[in-house]
């Protein structure tokens, strides 16, 4: 069974048939974290670094900013029974897809407020595919944790 992940969003399953997938990855960054033993699996489709850019829309959609949706994607993992300490992170987005010129660094801003967030709680990246000037999208298969990337220009390859 197929679960699309739309732009500012986030689903976590434990079902063995399920594939997360996520598309449209420019300079949003898609989170897919896997734990092995719990067999659970969650994906997050970001767009913006800080909530505190629109609490507003913060609030009425967390999934929208990493310090907001991140938290909310490990805690919803962490209900369906994994553990921190077995979960396998793979990132893949943060392009400068529209913004040739870097004005607004909106991928590089992704990026360094989710690596903050995770230095800050000890989460370590397993594989990551980020930057350039490319879309990608990212699938992950909750049964075994393969996470499959497809990047515009370059085909489809595991994570």
């Amino acid at each position: 069974m197929r679960i699309v992940v739309g732009i500012a969003d986030m689903k976590v399953s434990n079902d063995p048939e399920a594939v997360l997938i996520t598309y449209s990855l420019g300079s949003c960054i898609g989170v897919a974290i896997w734990d092995p033993a719990a067999k659970v699996g969650g994906l997050l489709h970001y767009m913006l670094p800080d909530s505190a850019l629109d609490k507003v829309k913060a609030e009425k959609n967390p999934f929208m900013f990493a310090d907001s949706g991140i938290p909310r994607l490990f805690k919803e993992a962490y209900r369906l029974g994994a553990a921190k300490n077995r979960i396998v992170v793979k990132v893949a987005g943060a392009s400068q897809l529209m913004d040739s010129s870097g004005f607004f660094n909106i991928g590089k801003r992704n990026y360094m407020a989710m690596r903050k967030i995770f230095w800050k709680n000890n989460v370590m990246v397993a594989k990551e595919d980020i930057g350039g000037m490319v879309n990608r999208t990212i699938s992950l298969t909750v049964n075994d944790g393969f996470t499959r990337l497809k990047v515009s220009g370059r085909g489809e390859f595991e994570l």
